[in-house]
């Protein structure tokens, strides 16, 4: 899938790199969310929690068109974020 990074509508706060954003989509343990949220409805975004390939959790919200994907927003781990994606990739793997 290839990645929009034309205009971000963010900037990365430099703990975070476009590449290492890029590697927590290819991370095989990588979760995926879609929110629950009516505040999301209008333009459908989902949420991934997932690795770069120097061990960096990253958390992104993105849209997608099923051909190119468009980060909204992305940041380094949260302590309970990595919890949650350990925790999930304990159980994949159990």
């Amino acid at each position: 899938m290839e990645f929009d990074w034309n205009n971000p509508p963010f900037d990365l706060d430099g703990s975070l790199n476009q590449r290492e954003v890029e590697e927590s989509f290819e991370d095989p343990f990588a979760v995926k969310l879609l929110p629950d949220s009516p505040r999301f409805g209008v333009q459908t975004r989902f949420f991934n929690l997932g690795m770069s390939a120097g061990g960096i959790g990253v958390f992104s919200v993105y849209r997608t068109n099923g051909k190119s994907l468009r980060v909204i927003f992305a940041r380094a781990f949260e302590p309970e974020e990595r919890f949650f994606y350990q925790r999930k990739m304990d159980q994949t793997l159990a």
